[in-house]
């Protein structure tokens, strides 16, 4: 076994250490090696990338040596390796264009807790991206959990806290749907670990046993992730989620906790159902039909607010949408797509939402779009990043969202005549809301304020606290560009994963 195999296990552990370390280290400290961190995950998870592309093989990782059912195991390939790198550098630049109001928004003697709960966001993510046992992937959905309501209340406030409370509710709701289907699962097969429960499944399934029992598991473990990553109709805790929190903890939540949880689905749907069995079953039929109502009904809720982060949240749940609607329609294509789409919004909606936050700041903490006419010339690297960013959303050529729909387009085809007529309208429509909402906001960020002078005491955009975000912002930019222009690399790396499974 090549040393490199145990980079993901070397990580895993390194991130919860760092998180232990914060804990007694002073905020800058902190701060610090949470930027270190995320970097060091970015540079090993790339090396693996390049050897499981080179070698052309999946490896399953046997921690401490110790055979089923006292082991657990971590499986170690393309899809899992690339997820991994793209979640760390995200990560990283969130942290990073952050920093301002990371520092300014957050009281000094908890800015070290800050950084323990995004070490232990880090981790969590690569246990799920990795993990080929499933209860362990449990464990660390609630460590995810419990980090995502501390980055999201750490300004101690009322809007915070109640909009907290309510993630938490959701969130727990969610937990406890996947553990009981976790139970149910076990109950019928025996076992935990990924592919000893993908053999016992098919088996099961086309012995017609225990078919009733092992609905319901696949029912609870589905619908638990779902509400969890914020599926129509599981979406309502977004818009108050993403508003209430500092810029860092929106980019976070948004852009990589509810991608870390639907990569574990589409890891149980090859892993532990089977494609097969998912599709025989019929449940791909239910992600569909929510994929395509929050895909719809989310831009709609976008096109009525008024407060341009919830506006951006229902635009959030409208994109969850698109990636449900790429896992119901087809096991190749549409899952396809929706791995792709996966990355266009981990990399967009941080850019966004840390767009809108200095957007915001810099016209008195404004939220409203009445307020924020104007800000594009206050701030025009953040004007520039939220229009380049809607742009992606919307699909523009050039951009990573018009591939996404282009693929998106691509698997209908690929479908059954009963999805693909709905797949191509619902496709159409979302790209007029999405136009119509984020163009209305463009235009006003662009539009100046004769009657209203701009408020005296802003500070310039240039100065040297900024120069981080406007550094992210441009890598943002570039990277969205890249994937966008030269997507043939990424997309036959996903195809050559999904091959794998």
């Amino acid at each position: 076994m090549s040393w490199c195999l145990n980079l993901p296990l070397f990580l895993i552990v390194l991130s919860l250490i760092c998180a232990v370390l914060c804990t007694v280290l002073k905020r800058k400290a902190a701060y610090t090696v949470s930027m270190i961190l995320p970097l060091l995950s970015f540079a090993g998870n790339l090396i693996i990338l390049i050897y499981t592309v080179r070698t052309g093989q999946n490896y399953t990782y046997l921690m401490g040596h110790f055979p089923h059912p006292w082991g657990n195991e971590l499986k170690i390939g393309v899809l899992e390796s690339l997820f991994s790198c793209a979640f760390s550098l995200i990560l990283f630049m969130t942290l990073m264009g952050g920093k301002k109001q990371l520092f300014d928004r957050i009281d000094p003697a908890k800015q070290p807790l800050y950084s323990t709960m995004t070490n232990l966001i880090q981790s969590a993510l690569l246990v799920l991206v990795y993990t080929n046992d499933i209860f362990t992937g449990y464990v660390f959905i609630e460590i995810c959990t419990i980090a995502s309501i501390g980055i999201l209340m750490i300004k101690e406030n009322g809007r915070t806290i109640l909009a907290s409370t309510r993630y938490m509710i959701f969130s727990l709701v969610g937990s406890g749907l996947f553990l009981f289907g976790i139970i149910f699962l076990y109950s019928i097969t025996g076992h935990l670990l990924m592919p000893d429960l993908k053999n016992s499944v098919a088996l099961l399934y086309d012995s017609g046993q225990y078919r009733l029992p092992l609905f319901c598991a696949m029912s609870l473990i589905v619908i638990g992730l779902a509400v969890k990553s914020g599926l129509f109709p599981f979406h309502l805790w977004m818009p108050d989620t993403y508003g209430a929190a500092i810029l860092t903890s929106s980019g976070i939540l948004s852009g990589l906790i509810s991608k870390g949880y639907i990569f574990l689905l589409v890891k149980i749907i090859f892993d532990v159902f089977g494609k097969r069995v998912f599709f025989a079953a019929g449940m791909n039929n239910v992600l569909y039909i929510l994929g395509v109502s929050g895909v719809i009904l989310g831009s709609v809720s976008a096109l009525r607010e008024n407060d341009i982060f919830r506006m951006t949240a229902y635009s959030s749940s409208a994109q969850i949408g698109y990636i449900y609607m790429g896992l119901g329609l087809s096991p190749v294509l549409g899952v396809e797509a929706s791995l792709f789409h996966i990355l266009v919004h981990a990399f967009t909606k941080p850019a966004v939402f840390l767009a809108e936050g200095y957007l915001s700041f810099d016209m008195g903490s404004a939220k409203k779009f009445k307020n924020l006419q104007g800000s594009g010339y206050v701030n025009p690297a953040a004007g520039a990043a939220f229009s380049f960013g809607a742009f992606c959303m919307i699909g523009l050529p050039l951009t990573m969202g018009f591939i996404s729909k282009y693929l998106f387009g691509a698997a209908a085809f690929e479908s059954t005549h009963n999805k693909m007529i709905p797949t191509l309208i619902a496709l159409a429509v979302s790209t007029i809301l999405n136009t119509m909402y984020f163009a209305r906001t463009i235009i006003r960020i662009y539009t100046k304020r004769e009657d209203n002078p701009l408020p005296p005491e802003l500070v310039d955009w240039k100065e040297k606290a900024r120069r981080p975000y406007i550094a992210v912002s441009v890598v943002f930019v570039l990277m969205n560009v890249s994937l966008g222009v030269l997507s043939k690399p990424f997309i036959d790396l996903l195809a050559y994963g999904i091959s794998l499974f």
